[in-house]
């Protein structure tokens, strides 16, 4: 906390992702008996929130800093106008100089518990930055980054790669093969962190908590663990929401021409163009747009169902009318509603 507060002083702007309040709970309680798993974890989560705050309190008080707690879970932020009363509190609070404490709401988030959506607090943290327009997101593990091997399986062979300028499939295999066990998932959920946070245009740093001031070190431009390289500018709010995957409700595969045409022409995404539907959606959803490939392009809100989409791929935008019987405008995704990465 001193390195926090270090910072907090020196006038930076500081938003900590933290867990720790179902272990905090148990800890007050011990085992609790004749519940299921999923209510046991919540009676703990709520037992501890408290405990977990007051320990926070309890560091940063003695310096005169105020913090505040955020509980989110992934419903908050799906919605829209839950993203944005989210985003505005947070940013007034790093407007007061007061450093909020953010979880996952574990008393209602079912998913969380299940170890399923979020998940873990690195896609929590990425999301976090995402509606703080941080700066940077630093990612505090238990390995110094990321390897080239598992560090603890082959440590003559394992090299930290110091700079990621894209997270590409090989990367990824990279963190398959890695052996952190900070987080659920270890490093797979810290490399999707990194790519979420660096998609909306963040620089992202995975490195070992462990390390010796590690924080107030990067905050001085001292080259620690891994960096991961924003790609291209910062998107503005409403693209970063759409990027996030918070509300993505299925995905579009496209061909190399409606490739071409989005990505060169900066063209609408017309059915004609399109390969294949993913998942099932509804008029107005958001979807992630695909190549043949799988490679993920960005993402949009669409014109057309899952269901009236799948009737009209490949076919000319004149002909959905005869089709389906009625239209909604000639594209499936209006240019107005892409965002590309």
């Amino acid at each position: 906390m001193s390195q926090l507060i270090e910072l907090h002083q020196a006038g930076l702007q500081i938003t900590v992702v933290s867990s720790g309040a179902c272990a905090a709970g148990r800890e007050q309680v011990g085992k609790v008996r004749g519940l299921a798993e999923v209510a046991e974890r919540q009676v703990y989560a709520s037992i501890g929130q408290s405990r977990l705050m007051n320990a926070y309190q309890s560091l940063f008080e003695p310096h005169h800093i105020t913090i505040a707690q955020a509980l989110l879970t992934k419903n908050d932020l799906s919605d829209r106008s839950g993203y944005l009363n989210a985003r505005n509190t947070l940013m007034a609070l790093q407007h007061m100089g007061i450093i909020c404490i953010v979880n996952e709401n574990d008393v209602v988030a079912i998913d969380e518990i299940r170890e399923a959506k979020f998940g873990d607090n690195d896609n929590l943290s990425a999301m976090v930055a995402n509606l703080v327009d941080a700066d940077l997101l630093l990612i505090l593990s238990d390995v110094n980054g990321l390897y080239t091997a598992d560090p603890q399986r082959h440590p003559d062979e394992a090299v930290l790669i110091p700079v990621v300028e894209k997270i590409n499939r090989k990367i990824q295999a990279l963190a398959i093969s890695s052996h952190s066990h900070a987080a659920t998932g270890g490093m797979v959920t810290k490399l999707a962190a990194a790519r979420l946070a660096t998609e909306s245009g963040i620089t992202v740093i995975i490195a070992s908590g462990r390390e010796e001031g590690v924080v107030t070190r990067i905050s001085r431009g001292e080259n620690i663990g891994t960096l991961f390289v924003p790609l291209g500018t910062r998107k503005e709010s409403r693209a970063r929401w759409l990027l996030s995957g918070l509300c993505t409700r299925g995905s579009i595969v496209f061909d190399s021409g409606a490739v071409s045409a989005v990505t060169i022409h900066k063209s609408s995404l017309l059915p004609a163009g399109v390969r294949s539907v993913q998942g099932r959606f509804k008029r107005g959803d958001a979807v992630n747009l695909l190549d043949v490939e799988g490679n993920r392009l960005g993402c949009g809100l669409v014109n057309y169902s899952s269901e009236d989409l799948t009737k009209i791929l490949g076919q000319h935008s004149s002909q959905i009318k005869d089709i389906l019987g009625y239209d909604y405008g000639a594209e499936a995704i209006h240019r107005n509603n892409l965002v590309l990465l």
